[in-house]
């Protein structure tokens, strides 16, 4: 029990809680409240289409114009705060508030791959989802806290506010356990120096194409389970259930990461394509609702870990491969998941989850496809 009482992880742990957090603010309140400000469908889409974009374009810069150091880590920390009191400045004005959300989203993309390194590397793997775990109880708290209180637009985005100053606090003491001059720095582990994404291009589309078929679930389960019969109230404690269970598996996942990753990984993506399945199956179902949320413990909760996990010991350049790894799944493959889905949604509601089904099916052979190639590279 020490070891979860150690300044590094207390001070991670901190971390998580207040970003997660935020990040429940912003998604689960911000778009509702931007409809009462009068903005329209097209309108909000683009704005949450900013983030997302900025996470997976800035890999490609850092990756051509240099590495992820600590005082870009400081800076970024810093646009979190700004563009959070940009938000309130610009909260009637459009093509303010969808500037901020570009900054907003370009410092997100920034932060996090950085302290999952740091946290990669000071506590491990087996140790680390417990950490993180608090990231996932802020995210709960927060739905739960403010869910009930939130009234106004601008309500929302003071609230946003001050969790961007405890996520800037809290990041700025995370900073001081790096220890850039190791980070980078070549280990016998890697032997892929270059950070190369085509030549494991097979495991980065596999963890796009997972992103992509959550589209589905992220932008319209609640809207899918209700006309089908499933109250609101009963679709809220779904939505709850599911990260009780992503918190179940980071806290006893850690003897599950001292065996094959890439297993790891394979049967992850494998229960993605059973979950969407039983949604399509059983739509009205309560108990098959209730399932696919279990299963939540594995297709996000043990995957992520596995994941990055997988591409801290693939890559040498081990901040810059976090980043590439937040923007191609959650940034690129959030993106035009969102957009898919709502396309197949407005054209064929009720085969939604069978297309995403689909999509994770392909994920799933993608990632069989990697494991073989790296079986006959370690033949050779």
């Amino acid at each position: 029990m020490r070891r979860y009482l150690r300044p590094v992880s207390f001070f991670l742990g901190l971390f998580y809680f207040f970003y997660f957090a935020l990040v429940g603010v912003y998604i689960i309140f911000l778009p509702k409240m931007l409809s009462l400000s009068g903005y329209n469908a097209s309108r909000i889409g683009l704005i949450f289409s900013a983030a997302p974009v900025m996470r997976f374009a800035l890999p490609f810069v850092f990756r051509r114009f240099g590495g992820l150091g600590p005082r870009l880590y400081t800076g970024a920390l810093g646009m979190i705060l700004v563009s959070s009191l940009l938000f309130l400045a610009t909260l009637k004005n459009f093509w303010g508030f969808f500037s901020a959300n570009l900054l907003y989203g370009a410092a997100m993309g920034i932060v996090l791959p950085y302290v999952d390194t740091i946290a990669l590397e000071r506590i491990s793997r087996e140790h680390y989802g417990r950490v993180r775990l608090w990231g996932s109880l802020g995210f709960m708290a927060i739905a739960l806290w403010l869910g009930g209180i939130l009234e106004t637009p601008r309500q929302t985005v003071i609230y946003l506010g001050f969790l961007a100053l405890l996520t800037f606090s809290s990041g700025l003491l995370v900073r001081r356990f790096d220890h850039p001059a190791t980070v980078e720095n070549s280990d016998v582990r890697h032997t892929d120096e270059p950070l190369s994404i085509i030549r494991h291009w097979a495991f980065w589309l596999s963890a796009f194409l997972l992103q992509v078929s959550f589209g589905g679930f992220y932008n319209f389960f609640t809207i899918y389970e209700t006309a089908h019969g499933i109250s609101l109230q009963t679709t809220t404690w779904l939505w709850s259930f599911g990260v009780i269970c992503e918190i179940a598996m980071l806290y006893f996942q850690g003897p599950l990461l001292k065996k094959n990753l890439l297993g790891l990984i394979e049967m992850a993506v494998a229960t993605a394509v059973v979950r969407w399945g039983v949604l399509w199956l059983w739509p009205s179902s309560l108990w098959a609702a209730y399932i696919s949320q279990a299963l939540h413990a594995f297709n996000f909760a043990l995957y992520y870990t596995a994941a990055i996990a997988y591409v801290y010991d693939l890559y040498t350049q081990k901040k810059l491969a976090q980043q590439f790894f937040l923007g191609i799944t959650f940034g690129l493959g959030g993106a035009i998941g969102a957009i898919v889905a709502g396309r197949v949604y407005d054209l064929a509601a009720g085969q939604l989850f069978l297309f995403q089904a689909m999509i994770a099916l392909i994920s799933w052979a993608m990632i069989r496809l990697h494991i073989y190639r790296r079986s006959l590279d370690a033949g050779r």
